[in-house]
């Protein structure tokens, strides 16, 4: 998902799982440098360190010993400064050697409150590592010995951190950004659906913007655009075209009418890598895809809506049903993983694409209404 709600505000995904990871395999590897002579005890500031920590601690590969306080200053998106009491340290801590692991530090409140308790335990050492670190607000003359991601100052909850409570379980972190304000509709199903005809419907009732993929494709070959030559160049030696001058094509497309309601991607994405691409260039607009609407129809009908359409169209392909079996083939193999790609998002929708025209388009205004 790369924009999400909680409660009532908007995040887009900032950093990935995959990024994460690597921070704390990096901190691992530091603190593990410097302590590996001896046991360290590793302490975590719930509630937000804890999926930091249970990382860390599976990665480390040294003895060590682990606990948990809790000591918090955060309500709602907003620093309060006000630090409660430290609750859960119960060991003996004299002469041993503390690791603070901290989700994230940004003004230093907590620190500084943890300096204070701290230095009166006779430690051998205290260490602090955190995972995330805002320095533009950070103005405590204190150390930090391990710093995983620095980070603008703006709001993030996932990976532990939370906003009035939700979103700790998100693997990501996600960034506070402005509320979505596109509807930005997948228009799919297979050859003979019917998508281009429901475009048209879409793009009257909602006010949105068509962008078939096969009319941009001409639109830039024959006016001889860079994309158009380049893409020609792979056509006219018998190859697909590669999916980043499909995308940059879109994306040009799109950034003509940055006033727009929304779109409606006709023909795109046809890929995975594709639809990864979409996502990525909506957010960085501070956008989403809102659903993909699905025609389904079987496909026997859809062979034979073809080759009546081959009688009068002038595709060549429509009247051969060889060609037609092959372009279901090509479908079903490489095109319709799609489905669960947005299933996963919870932004897959069905429509049954068998009926009357109006009776399939009130079916999708059912949907998109919702939206």
């Amino acid at each position: 998902m790369s924009i999400i709600k909680l409660h009532d505000k908007y995040f887009k995904k900032y950093i990935s799982q995959d990024k994460i990871n690597e921070a704390v395999q990096v901190l691992v590897d530091q603190v593990y440098k410097d302590c590996k002579n001896e046991i360290p005890l590793f302490i975590g500031i719930l509630n937000g360190s804890f999926m930091f920590m249970a990382d860390f601690v599976r990665q480390y590969k040294g003895n060590c010993e682990v606990s948990f306080v809790k000591l918090a200053s955060y309500q709602g998106t907003n620093s309060s400064g006000k630090i409660k009491q430290l609750v859960g340290i119960n060991e003996n801590l004299e002469d041993r050697t503390i690791v603070i692991l901290e989700d994230i530090i940004d003004t230093g409140n907590t620190l500084e409150e943890l300096y204070k308790i701290f230095n009166t335990k006779k430690l051998k050492q205290l260490k602090i590592a955190t995972l995330f670190f805002k320095p533009d607000v950070f103005k405590k003359d204190l150390s930090i010995n391990y710093i995983g991601i620095p980070i603008p100052d703006k709001f993030i909850v996932g990976y532990g951190l939370d906003y009035d409570g939700l979103g700790r379980n998100l693997p990501s972190i996600y960034q506070l950004t402005k509320k979505p304000t596109m509807k930005n509709i997948v228009l799919f199903g297979p050859p003979g659906a019917g998508k281009g005809t429901q475009a048209e419907f879409l793009k009257s009732k909602y006010g949105l913007i068509h962008i078939s993929t096969g009319d941009v494709f001409r639109y830039n070959i024959k006016n001889n655009t860079p994309l158009g030559k380049l893409a020609k160049s792979y056509i006219d030696e018998g190859n697909f075209v590669p999916d980043e001058v499909t995308i940059h094509m879109l994306e040009e497309k799109v950034n003509e009418t940055p006033n727009a309601k929304g779109f409606i991607f006709d023909g795109y994405p046809r890929t995975t890598s594709q639809a990864i691409a979409l996502d990525k260039f909506l957010l960085e607009k501070g956008e989403t895809v809102s659903g993909m609407v699905a025609l389904e129809v079987p496909e026997e009908e859809l062979v034979q809506r073809i080759l009546r359409r081959g009688k009068t169209s002038e595709r060549p392909d429509d009247a051969n049903e060889e060609k037609i079996r092959y372009r279901f083939n090509e479908y079903h193999a490489k095109t319709e993983i799609l489905k669960e790609f947005y299933l996963m998002q919870h932004k897959y929708f069905g429509v049954n694409g068998v009926g009357s025209i109006e009776e399939i388009s009130k079916r999708i205004f059912e949907i998109i209404d919702k939206l």
